[in-house]
């Protein structure tokens, strides 16, 4: 745990779990699990396997598995995760994209336009 005493200016990595009180101006990454807790403060991206925010998040976030937003949270940025959990009383502004099964986006059909004239007609004068 990094109690609400702890800052940092500059990327944070870790492995397994992390309970962060503190305050952050860089990137966190991790393939485990982050809990930002009340009194946190991020200013930089997060790409972590889930992240579990109560405090506040200007940057992106991007979870391999959840994102799990508790109440009071604030968070000025993009999320992308496959599962998302967002509770009453958030903040949130930004884009959120959630696909739990990794489906691409599909092609729009062409719009309709002028064809051109079928072989062997002739054009109008």
């Amino acid at each position: 745990m990094l109690s609400s005493d702890v800052e940092i200016k500059g990327n944070l990595k870790f492995t397994g779990e992390l309970q962060f009180e503190g305050k952050i101006e860089g990137e966190i990454t991790s393939e485990g699990i982050l809990s930002l807790g009340d009194t946190a403060t991020v200013n930089g991206n997060i790409n972590a396997g889930t992240v579990v925010v109560r405090g506040k998040v200007n940057g992106n976030i991007n979870a391999k598995d959840k994102i799990d937003i508790k109440t009071k949270a604030e968070i000025f940025g993009d999320i992308k995760a496959s599962k998302l959990s967002v509770e009453e009383g958030v903040t949130f502004v930004g884009r959120a994209e959630v696909n739990p099964n990794k489906i691409a986006p599909t092609a729009p059909p062409p719009p309709p336009g002028p064809h051109p004239p079928p072989p062997g007609a002739t054009r109008p004068r």
